[in-house]
């Protein structure tokens, strides 16, 4: 009898394990009137939108062509991140693995690695935050050294998408046989539908070690462009402590994206907005892409979590 006690706890615990790991899904519904709002913000938009957002918690969902196809830009380093994780958790790579930054691995746009003076040593873990909170295009290619396309490729498909592809580095010439319609994407092709997918898969820690979904999170968090879903919905003060909203953002000159998860007391929102083909092209803060994802945003959060935001750490020892 007290062996049979004993193994039933073991089962118990391990399937309280395996719920905390891959939360019970929910049915996804569709919220009607927000439906509505958000039609209605994205047809003032010069330029088109796709979005899919949803509560993990309820299960409540809207969509404004969510499944079609469009490039990427930035957003896809998220698949790289994921596989990046698997790779850790099967000890294929290590946190503090090294890996040197030479002259030749240095490319233009976002991030700062393309300005030190080389060759120098950077972690892994260095490589794969700088890929997430400043974009890091250098970073990003390091990152796809160490893990390879075609094994990010391969958990794009293990993750269950369709239509996201991850074609080559960032301003590299592409390498190998590639799909006939890499030229129309850039980097990468996916759908808002599916992009939220992969965030979800890190909230949800498919990965199945919490400590390295946490830490990827904790990289998401502190994601330092806060133009668009962070824009309205987070507390202005974030220099301090975590924000509430783990996101990464994608531009191109037509093209702004950031795909996020807003940390409510209502549950975790996940939003994943793309603004493509856009008449404003100005490179500033106040694009109209970057301030249309911000009013989606700040619609979605207002209509199913309207009291905010989960209270930071120190504002709730107060």
């Amino acid at each position: 009898m007290r062996l049979f006690a004993i193994a039933s706890l073991f089962i118990l615990t391990g399937a309280l394990c395996a719920q905390t790991a891959n939360p019970a899904p929910v049915a996804i519904t569709i919220d009607k009137d927000l439906q509505a709002k958000v039609e209605e913000i994205a047809k003032q938009h010069h330029g088109k939108v796709a979005l899919y957002a949803e509560n993990l918690k309820t299960g409540k969902s809207v969509a404004v062509e969510a499944d079609v196809v469009i490039p990427t830009a930035s957003t896809i380093k998220l698949t790289a991140l994921v596989e990046a994780g698997h790779e850790i958790k099967d000890g294929k790579k290590h946190w503090d693995d090294k890996v040197t930054l030479r002259k030749e691995d240095q490319v233009g746009g976002s991030g700062v690695f393309q300005f030190l003076r080389t060759p120098i040593q950077l972690s892994f873990e260095d490589v794969l935050t700088f890929m997430v909170i400043t974009s890091d295009n250098t970073a990003t290619n390091l990152a796809i050294d160490q893990l390879s396309i075609p094994a990010i490729n391969a958990r794009i498909t293990a993750l269950g998408l369709k239509d996201t592809y991850f074609y080559k580095k960032v301003f590299k010439p592409a390498e190998g046989p590639l799909p006939a319609d890499y030229k129309l994407y850039g980097l990468g092709k996916t759908t808002a539908r599916e992009m939220a997918k992969v965030i979800t898969s890190i909230n949800n820690c498919e990965i199945g070690d919490p400590d390295i979904c946490k830490k990827l999170l904790e990289m998401l968090k502190n994601q330092q462009d806060r133009n668009s879903i962070p824009r309205y919905t987070e507390f202005s003060d974030t220099s301090e402590t975590p924000s509430a909203i783990a996101n990464k953002t994608g531009a191109l000159n037509a093209l702004r994206a950031d795909v996020g998860i807003v940390y409510t007391k209502e549950g975790p929102i996940v939003i994943s907005a793309y603004t493509y083909e856009n008449k404003d092209q100005k490179w500033t803060p106040d694009n109209e892409g970057y301030i249309t994802m911000a009013k989606l945003a700040k619609e979605i959060v207002d209509q199913w979590a309207p009291k905010g935001l989960e209270p930071k750490p120190d504002a709730a020892a107060k």
